[in-house]
């Protein structure tokens, strides 16, 4: 919906079916994840910002393809990985209060927020690993081991340029910016694969994924009992995003959704304190392009990149005021909509997080007081 939007309210979606598939990702050779510039004389080497895994809107346009565009309950979320033989467990991203201790993989300081104090504790001035996975089946142990190396790397190697609209490779005319460039290829490890939630089924079998459309093999599995009964629980007061989340209108950008409200933008979130780290940047391709001559859209497989969005990070952590339901019961007015709702992609996408929160120190201690005086007696 854009901020400008005079249209009125769009009618009341159902909720659509609860995430019922694993769907697994193996690569047949490389993935790929971004391309540097062009080569020239000026510019021999260089390399863009590397973006892996693809995000669920690539999976989306597979389901799009393969079930023919009767895709109107489809709810993916992602992405994450896992071991062959640990499936269903699988990995998601670390919430941003565990601090990770340097060079190994644990856990040692979880920080929570007090309520009282208004800050987060304990205060510590210490480097820390970044990033971080954990098993999602462990969730809501207390004792958690994380994964702070990633099963992937990336592959540099010299790749030509194609034609806009064919699969071939141009011939350049203009020799001063070059026929080639460097292509960041990523290169999975064969034990491990790409997992994505689904609720509904894909035919497994090879398709093209990704940008240049590299072959994967895709197969689907039911997800284990113990993780449908966490998906199905509220979130509360404290919850951690397991994957990046878009909030706001089709212009802007923002760390918690937002509404319309008499013309107006507000929170729809009474947010008490928040833990995230720099935003990432979110595309997708959707929609066809238009026929200059008539200006038609014309349906075909190159569709338009959409407008460049910033997504809060997952394993942002949010302490609100009020607690909200699990997120499938999240409304649809809080996700943006562009062509459909990112609620689709599983924008979000959250899981409970109690250890985010301080209990009260004082009132522990009165209570304490009062148990022993009343044992006195």
């Amino acid at each position: 919906m854009s901020i400008n939007s005079n249209s009125p309210p769009a009618e009341p979606q159902e909720q659509k079916p609860p995430f019922s598939q694993l769907v697994t990702i193996q690569p047949l050779g490389l993935l790929y994840g971004s391309a540097g510039r062009f080569l020239s004389p000026e510019n021999l080497v260089g390399r863009s910002g590397s973006s892996f895994p693809p995000s669920a809107a690539t999976l989306s346009g597979i389901f799009a393809a393969e079930l023919r565009g009767d895709i109107k309950n489809l709810q993916l979320a992602g992405p994450f990985w896992g071991k062959f033989d640990e499936l269903p467990d699988f990995y998601v991203p670390t919430p941003l209060n565990c601090l990770i201790e340097k060079g190994k993989s644990q856990i040692k300081h979880k920080l929570s927020w007090d309520a009282v104090e208004k800050q987060w504790l304990p205060n510590v001035n210490e480097k820390f690993e970044k990033g971080g996975w954990v098993k999602v089946h462990d969730w809501q142990k207390e004792d958690w081991e994380i994964a702070i190396k990633v099963p992937w790397k990336s592959v540099s190697h010299l790749h030509p340029r194609l034609e806009e609209n064919q699969r071939r490779v141009l011939v350049e005319k203009e020799r001063d910016r070059g026929s080639l460039f460097l292509e960041n290829g990523v290169q999975l490890d064969p034990d491990y694969c790409l997992v994505y939630l689904s609720n509904t089924e894909l035919n497994p079998g090879w398709y093209r994924f990704g940008g240049e459309g590299h072959l994967v093999n895709i197969e689907c599995q039911a997800i284990s009992d113990e993780l449908k009964n966490l998906l199905s629980q509220p979130v509360g007061q404290a919850f951690a995003l397991i994957t990046p989340a878009v909030w706001g209108s089709n212009r802007h950008s923002y760390r918690k959704p937002m509404v319309q409200k008499n013309s107006e933008w507000v929170a729809a979130w009474d947010c008490e304190a928040l833990l995230t780290e720099r935003p990432s940047t979110f595309r997708y391709r959707l929609g066809n392009r238009k026929n200059e001559e008539s200006d038609e859209k014309v349906n075909s497989k190159e569709k338009l990149l959409s407008r460049g969005r910033y997504a809060v990070p997952a394993g942002t952590v949010y302490v609100l005021k009020e607690p909200l339901e699990s997120w499938q019961k999240w409304d649809e007015d809080w996700f943006p909509k562009e062509g459909v709702s990112f609620k689709r992609w599983g924008c979000g996408l959250a899981l409970p997080l109690e250890s985010a929160l301080v209990q009260n120190p004082k009132k522990e201690t009165a209570n304490t007081s009062e148990s022993s005086a009343i044992g006195g007696n």
